[in-house]
């Protein structure tokens, strides 16, 4: 199976290529749009006929463009900011300005002679004219240009900034939630090993199955659903030894909803929590349901639903009983922003239903 860490460096050559020649394109709109702007300009002050006029700005503007643009690519291939940086970007645009204005103007000088072969040779002494014009426009944009670029770079950068301090905070998050779990499993573990050791032998065994195939991974800040769901199941085949018949519960992933990245652990506070505050305190246990459904608006649901005690049985809060929602409210925030939603509501028919709604997932 082909490693996707593997695939990173040619992604992003990829990624690279694309925006270049995005870069290119926007840029030569640019220039080719400045070029007739001043052709306009010259023909309205009645600076010779409109179709020399752009044929010389055309011809000046677009060499010196390709010059530097050239040049800009050649000397920071590989390099963050596309632009080269000390006396090389200064020496760059006097090479374009100098490349631009000569081969240009031999350009625009053969195609005035051929369009108006009449016209006055007189006109050759105001070449300091376009000079002026091809020193300034080339000046102009390269700084544009250059700012545009420097810009471009620094929202990078930002961005990568967030991404990373976005990931640090979900590490943070889970490596606080993950000792809460085993605290929680140590201690039901402590309540058996008095009351039923056989039991406890039992529940200890799956506990080491379970740490052995979860932590190993759970360093990840994603995975698919379907290894959400499979580390559900254990855990929940770890707390049937511990309560009987008095735990029944179901499990409902669609397979095409197995391979969706998930942050990992995202329903496991919330099955927790049903058992704690749900079903142990109720004689006869209960049921818990976890669901995945993909709803309108290619939006993923994710439901644990119990028919425990509720949210409205009076019983004192235990302690920590809030950390596992107050968790995944912080892990979601961090991971999806304002596209993921988590409400906690008491069902009508007794129960408590905990929803996650994941805009745009997989």
């Amino acid at each position: 199976m082909p490693d996707p860490a593997s695939n990173a460096p040619s992604q992003r050559a990829a990624q690279g290529h694309i925006v270049e020649r995005t870069t290119l394109l926007r840029h030569g709109i640019a220039t080719t749009s400045a070029c007739a702007l001043i052709a306009a300009a010259f023909s309205l002050s009645n600076h010779g006929r409109w179709d020399v006029n752009l044929i010389y700005s055309l011809s000046i503007g677009l060499t010196s463009w390709l010059t530097i643009e050239l040049g800009r690519w050649r000397l920071t291939r590989g390099q963050d900011i596309p632009w080269p940086g000390g006396w090389r970007g200064a020496a760059l645009v006097v090479a374009g300005i100098v490349t631009g204005f000569v081969i240009g103007s031999l350009i625009g000088t053969a195609y005035r002679q051929w369009a108006d072969p009449d016209a006055s040779t007189a006109l050759m002494h105001r070449l300091w004219i376009p000079l002026a014009v091809t020193i300034v426009a080339s000046t102009v944009m390269s700084l544009a240009f250059f700012l545009l670029g420097y810009s471009r770079h620094l929202q990078m950068q930002a961005e990568q900034a967030r991404r990373q301090a976005a990931e640090a905070k979900l590490t943070l998050l889970q490596a606080q939630l993950e000792p809460h779990m085993l605290f929680n499993t140590l201690a039901n573990l402590r309540v058996l090993v008095a009351s039923d050791p056989q039991r406890a032998q039992a529940m200890l065994d799956h506990l080491i199955a379970y740490l052995r195939a979860t932590l190993g991974g759970s360093r990840s800040t994603e995975h698919a659903l379907g290894e959400e769901f499979a580390r559900l199941r254990d855990y929940l085949a770890l707390m049937s030894i511990r309560m009987g018949p008095r735990l029944q519960y179901t499990l409902d992933l669609p397979e095409d909803l197995a391979q969706v990245p998930v942050p990992p652990l995202l329903l496991q506070p919330l099955v927790e929590n049903c058992i704690r505050h749900g079903l142990e305190p109720k004689l006869e246990g209960g049921h818990i349901a976890v669901r995945a459904r993909r709803i309108e608006g290619n939006r993923l649901e994710l439901t644990v639903a119990d028919n425990g005690m509720g949210l409205d049985s009076g019983a004192p809060a235990l302690p920590g009983s809030r950390f596992g929602t107050a968790q995944l409210r912080e892990r979601l925030a961090s991971r999806y922003g304002d596209a993921a939603h988590f409400e906690l509501a008491a069902l009508p028919e007794g129960g408590t239903l905990a929803k996650i709604t994941i805009a745009n997932a997989g």
